[in-house]
């Protein structure tokens, strides 16, 4: 094994003499010091150097950031991990037989070969000298030792501290300064010999990993997600690949995960929105049993290649993060970073959390228009493969938004216009000005909302907006062949024509409104607004009006809405409402408590929950509880339709429950 030995020995002397300051007595039995964190290390990986010494991947890289972890009193807190060349077998986990030998036979290069196959090598932006393969075999084999030491529970963290780079060495070829990938034969390696499972690789290098994700693009054990300088496909290692829209193939489709930034000087904001909407939401969906990241810190500031601005204090709080998952258990794999300053201190900074200390605090800071405009788009793409992904919670706010008017906006006009036109229906006014930024002119009312002895609550979102592009290049509109499903408009007409009351409740809240109040955040659903103005409109509306009987009917989301507002007012529901129909379509259908006995009894005999009919509550595996409420099939697949054909259905339950009742 490739040690180093004397200082290796020396290190090890000092942290025993510094947990063990008095002397210990013959009889008491020797102990070595407990260590959860460990690093790989070597000075023989500084042997690839350039011959000219200007080259940004020199081999200063690794021992400056040794000596800042070692000044800062922290390596004496670290286990070194003994490094060792990567295996052929294991090498071949991932690259090809080919790829192996060109690799190998770079050893035996003479000088004068080296120098006559400088230009072939600098078109793969590599350079070679007599201790690349043993540095490159280092490397990659370090990164291996330091995951599998987590995997087998020897430690919880490792930072392997290594070069050459790995992250761009695709399965056939070596390039970007990269000879092996490092992470990626380290993850199947791990996978082979250890319980591990799910990986998930974390690749912050300014630069896209395209080896990474291309060993494992059809391949669901693994989740490779990149923040990455993209520009159209024109930043390295260039062309598509690196894409939002590359997001694995096959059995893969929707592993790879790519954040690419469209331009230069990004910065901790714009990481850290990435992190909160994208990054973590996928990963603890994933939920992995071991995080790898692929540290390169070429985004850090004052790095001339990345042209970034992520702070020291960035990478700190990324780190800190991802030790959130997988029980803990992380590998920071070092990858790129040029300037030497700037890698050691974020090195250090990573280390620090690592070892258990808070990150730094950041200060106020709000992510920048191309930011969270990429981080929207990635959300709308990736929302097709994760359920925690939400694009609503991260659409971009335009800078035009003082002269310009929300799709949705234009839409709550048009149908308050509509129902105001064609039924006299009123805007309810709301007393509260939360409520009133957020659901202002979308809850509306007939005239005789507060007479009528039966009155209606229909509980819904928005119809469906079907739209034709000129083409996908551009995305530009036909205004003429688009318009919006509004479903509700046979249910209303039949409504007025029975006489009934009818209280319509858009819960779509208005975007981008003043702040969520203290006293409703920290609900577990985002419906919270939703829950909240559904509670207001019983209160002070529907309990004391004149209605002798009340019906609600749901749709889509407001189906859940309905479900909260049930669990906080179960009393006056089961005094006052004849029966809830809830119109799921294809989501999940929303459960009563499971404490709430006299809620659940009531529920279950005067509710009517719609699905469609091939609807997972119905899947062998699947059991319907009296939670559930009466689940009905209707032969619709598509949710628009489905309150249109389960209309007659809706119309006979209401019917029903209705007889003998005060009209």
């Amino acid at each position: 094994m490739d040690v180093d030995g004397e200082e290796y020995h020396q290190n090890q002397v000092s942290i025993q003499r510094s947990l063990s300051p008095v002397q210990r007595a013959s009889s008491v039995p020797h102990r070595l010091p407990h260590f959860t964190v460990g690093y790989v290390y070597s000075q023989d990986m500084m042997i690839h150097s350039s011959a000219t010494g200007e080259h940004p991947e020199q081999p200063e890289r690794i021992s400056r950031i040794r000596t800042a972890i070692r000044d800062a009193n922290l390596l004496q807190k670290m286990k070194q991990i003994p490094i060792r060349p990567v295996k052929r077998d294991e090498a071949l986990l991932v690259h090809s037989q080919e790829h192996w030998h060109k690799v190998l036979a770079i050893q035996s290069m003479t000088p004068s070969e080296i120098f006559e196959s400088e230009a072939y090598y600098e078109s793969l932006s590599l350079y070679v000298t007599s201790g690349t393969t043993r540095a490159a075999r280092l490397s990659c084999g370090g990164v291996i030792e330091a995951c599998l030491a987590v995997a087998r529970g020897e430690l919880k963290k490792t930072f392997a501290i290594v070069r050459p780079p790995g992250h761009h060495a695709e399965p056939e070829e070596h390039m970007g300064f990269c000879f092996f990938n490092n992470v990626a034969v380290a993850a199947k390696v791990t996978q082979f010999l250890t319980p591990v499972r799910k990986i998930l690789i974390l690749d912050w290098d300014v630069h896209h990993g395209n080896g990474t994700q291309r060993a494992f693009n059809d391949d669901p054990s693994v989740l490779y997600i990149s923040l990455h300088r993209y520009e159209r496909g024109q930043f390295y290692p260039c062309g598509p690949f690196g894409s939002l829209e590359s997001c694995g193939e096959g059995a893969g489709i929707g592993y790879s995960v790519n954040v690419p930034w469209p331009k230069k000087g990004m910065t901790d904001a714009d990481y850290i929105h990435a992190f909160q909407q994208i990054v973590m939401p996928i990963g603890m969906e994933f939920a992995p049993d071991l995080v790898i990241i692929s540290a390169g810190f070429d985004a850090a500031v004052g790095d001339d290649l990345g042209e970034c601005f992520v702070s020291p204090a960035g990478y700190a709080h990324m780190t800190h993060m991802l030790s959130g998952l997988a029980g803990g258990n992380l590998v920071v794999a070092l990858e790129g970073g040029y300037n030497l300053d700037s890698i050691s201190n974020s090195s250090l900074a990573v280390a620090r959390v690592l070892l258990g200390e808070a990150p730094p605090e950041l200060p106020p800071m709000v992510a920048s228009e191309a930011g969270t405009e990429t981080v929207w788009q990635v959300a709308m793409e990736q929302s097709k493969y994760w359920k925690s992904v939400n694009p609503k919670a991260c659409e971009p706010r335009e800078e035009v938004d003082e002269i310009s008017f929300s799709i949705p906006e234009i839409l709550k006009g048009h149908r308050q216009h509509y129902l105001y036109t064609q039924y006299q229906m009123l805007q309810v006014p709301l007393m509260t000005k939360v409520y009133e930024e957020r659901f202002g002119s979308q809850i509306m009312c007939t005239n005789d909302f507060l007479e009528n002895p039966t009155i209606i609550v229909f509980v819904h979102e928005f119809g469906n907006l079907r739209i034709e592009l000129d083409g996908k290049p551009t995305c530009d509109v036909q205004m003429e062949n688009s318009y919006l499903i509004d479903f509700s408009k046979e249910l209303i007409s039949w409504v007025r024509k029975e006489k009934y009351g009818l209280l319509d409740v858009n819960v779509f809240p208005r975007p981008f409104a003043s702040p969520l109040p203290v006293r409703m955040r920290g609900h577990k659903h985002v419906e919270s607004w939703s829950r909240e103005v559904l509670i207001y409109l019983w209160d002070n509306y529907i309990q004391l009006s004149g209605a002798k009987n009340i019906i609600f009917i749901g749709h889509g989301p407001g189906c859940h809405a309905l479900m909260e507002l049930m669990e906080s007012r179960p009393v006056g529901m089961i005094r006052y409402v004849n029966t809830v129909i809830q119109v799921v379509g294809n989501m999940t259908i929303p459960l009563i408590p499971k404490d709430a006995d006299e809620l659940r009894a009531w529920y279950s005999k005067n509710s009517v929950v719609i699905v469609h009919p091939e609807h997972p509550a119905f899947a062998p595996d699947a059991r319907l509880l009296k939670r559930h409420g009466r689940v009905l099939q209707i032969d619709e697949s598509k949710p628009i339709k489905l309150i249109m054909k389960g209309l007659p259905l809706i119309q006979d339950h209401i019917r029903q429950s209705l007889v003998g009742t005060p009209q």
